[in-house]
């Protein structure tokens, strides 16, 4: 396969890049270092990979370490996730590996897959399987695996830059075989499959995924031939379990910048088959000469000033930010006065939520209610900002957040992509203030629920005392029963544990203290 011109290279990244200047524009994709065989045999100069290749010598097996590990070599991404094909048993090997590390490694053989797992400590993972060619029937992605050759096992990868393998066989350690010029879409920034993308994808749908994830993590640019036939095999990705898709949806979505993936996911067709609801943002309707944004990709730019957020948004803030708006194609309606109005549509997105969830196969416990509360509430900072910034308001939504506030807020900030920098400023101003609200209430509620309600000056004027070590261990006494909630933080139950402490510190006896009522 050739080395694609640089002029067809230069012209992909001009198309990309007019598609996301205005939502990730400072996108930088993963530098690649080239190295020789020989510097690739010193890369992997140590005990692990010359006792692999020693164990091989000994039983007369070709072995090689072979996909994800040898990208992120030329990447320079460390990986303790070490794959290792062998012509001929890899359970074999495996079993001969142990041996040599002897107790402190752990086997495992799975010989209905012919694959095996050799744990080293608590870091390296190794897994070795035969070199297999595979034959895939038309309504399942399960192949039909035979032995084969290592060049039938790179054939079967699923792209160039995955299909690259390092020989550790002590007469060719650290030699590079590269069928597909793997390297070279590597140092392009390109994701193409090694055969005929139509036969890679309809074998197997899931790599359709696994695509996009890829050139989403690496910000490279998937191949023409390829990406078309992302568009011509997207509906048989509903021959893959949810949970599969599930765990490539959310690899991507940590991303550096996810969005790009989910374009691509929209571009390709994909997006329609998985989460119509989310095709159906990319819609701009006009009447009488008004025009509501384009919601879809508003929301990828939000999704993106989440990830830009300095809290480094977890993986369910993500999801909170792509689904925000998830309801307004159902609550969008026309006002001759007003236009287009989205009306209560954070709470149909949140009653969405569920079901999305349910059929992404994402987790339905707290994880899926934190996303539903996000969507629900997303709204309320926003009209709090909108007008004057109450004391009462803010405690209403801090009591509606609960432990999810901080989030909320980086959500709806997130939400201010207003074109118009007068109504921007307006708006972050705003937030500002709440934010200086929230840091408020939580001190005053802090001091209010957890410091106790008898003080060191009162403590003082009951036992006659001046300040000092005995003062100092009474009222930390008293904060730590409120804060172990032994006692709740009211005055009758503290004086009891309080008269209690002191008779225990012999400041007074069953004979004095006078309590003024």
């Amino acid at each position: 396969m050739l080395k694609l011109p640089n002029v067809f290279l230069l012209f992909l990244k001009i198309i990309a890049n007019f598609a996301f200047e205005n939502i990730i524009p400072d996108y930088t994709r993963e530098i690649m270092k080239l190295y020789s065989d020989a510097e690739l045999a010193e890369i992997l100069d140590n005990d692990i990979f010359h006792l692999i290749g020693d164990a091989a010598d000994h039983l007369g097996l070709e072995c090689y370490v072979v996909g994800g590990y040898v990208r992120d070599i030329f990447l320079e991404r460390p990986s303790n996730d070490i794959d290792v094909v062998v012509v001929g048993s890899g359970i074999a090997l495996a079993k001969e590996v142990k041996k040599s590390f002897g107790r402190k490694a752990h086997l495992s053989v799975f010989k209905n897959f012919g694959t095996a797992q050799v744990k080293v400590g608590e870091d390296i993972e190794l897994e070795f399987v035969g070199a297999r060619r595979e034959s895939y029937s038309h309504d399942s992605r399960k192949p039909v695996v035979e032995d084969g050759t290592l060049a039938d096992d790179q054939h079967r990868r699923d792209f160039t830059i995955n299909a690259m393998a390092i020989c550790l066989n002590s007469d060719r350690f650290g030699q590079l075989v590269d069928p597909f010029d793997g390297l070279y879409d590597l140092e392009d920034g390109i994701i193409r499959t090694p055969l005929d993308p139509d036969i890679t994808f309809s074998d197997d749908p899931l790599r359709m995924l696994r695509c996009i994830r890829f050139a989403t993590q690496l910000n490279f640019f998937i191949e023409e031939e390829t990406f078309e036939a992302l568009s011509r095999n997207a509906e048989r990705i509903k021959i893959v379990s949810g949970e599969r898709i599930a765990e490539e949806l959310n690899k991507m979505m940590m991303a550096p910048h996810p969005s790009k993936g989910w374009m691509d996911l929209h571009r390709c067709g994909l997006l329609q088959v998985i989460l119509p609801e989310l095709a159906a943002l990319d819609i701009v309707e006009t009447r009488n000469g008004r025009a509501h944004k384009n919601n879809f990709y508003h929301t990828l730019e939000v999704l993106e000033n989440v990830v830009k957020a300095p809290s480094s948004a977890s993986l369910w803030l993500r999801w909170a930010a792509l689904l925000h708006d998830i309801g307004k194609p159902k609550s969008k309606r026309w006002d001759n006065l007003a236009g287009w109005t989205f009306h209560n549509h954070n709470f149909i997105g949140a009653k969405m939520v569920p079901e999305i969830f349910r059929r992404l196969k994402q987790p339905l416990d707290a994880k899926m209610k934190y996303v539903q509360k996000l969507v629900d509430l997303h709204m309320r900072p926003i009209a709090i900002a909108d007008e004057e910034v109450t004391d009462s308001a803010v405690r209403r939504l801090m009591n509606d957040a609960g432990d999810d506030i901080d989030d909320l807020m980086t959500l709806c900030e997130a939400d201010i992509t207003s074109k118009n920098e007068v109504r921007k400023k307006h708006f972050r101003e705003n937030f500002r203030m709440v934010r200086e609200k929230l840091t408020d209430l939580k001190e005053k509620d802090y001091k209010r629920l957890l410091q106790p309600v008898i003080d060191g000056n009162e403590i003082m004027e009951m036992f006659h005392l001046k300040p000092s070590r005995e003062v100092g261990e009474l009222k930390q006494f008293l904060k730590d029963a409120v804060l172990d909630n032994r006692v709740p933080n009211e005055r009758e139950p503290l004086m009891e544990l309080l008269l209690q402490k002191a008779k225990e510190m012999m400041i007074i006896d069953n004979r004095q203290l006078i309590i003024d009522n």
